[in-house]
């Protein structure tokens, strides 16, 4: 039976947490906990299972660290410890730290053998697709 994740590798329990608001960038858009972790340099839902693994009061205190180096969203530059705390509040918990640890060693560990296995297949039919191509055209003289 084939995975389910397979088009959405990322586990839902970070889904929360990651699309709610750190408020608007200076044209007015809306910009997200995940956005702002990418614009950061930072893998997102690496850095949400590392949050959850740290614990609430840790989580808030280092994502607390992370919004204050965010300059696109000016609303963070004097409320980012406020922000943090509502948004470390969406971390998953009530399950078993286990659990969780688990979660966060899938995120941790990036999949590489699904990833690598699906681009060596669409390689493998690229290039099959390009000799059927070439061979087709040429067999006409």
């Amino acid at each position: 039976m084939a995975d389910p994740n397979v088009l959405n590798p990322h586990p839902p329990e970070f889904d929360r947490f990651l699309y709610a608001s750190v408020g608007e960038d200076r044209n007015g858009y809306v910009v997200t906990v995940l956005s702002t972790l990418a614009r950061l340099g930072l893998d997102p839902w690496k850095e949400a299972a590392e949050l959850v693994v740290l614990g609430h009061d840790a989580a808030q205190a280092r994502l607390g660290t992370l919004l204050a180096r965010f300059r696109d969203v000016p609303a963070l530059a004097s409320d980012h410890g406020r922000i943090a705390r509502d948004l470390s509040l969406l971390l998953p918990e009530g399950r078993s730290p286990s659990s969780l640890k688990r979660v966060a060693s899938t995120v941790a560990r990036d999949r590489p053998g699904k990833s690598g296995a699906i681009w060596t297949v669409l390689a493998i039919i690229f290039v099959l697709f390009q000799i059927f191509m070439v061979g087709g055209s040429g067999s006409g003289e």
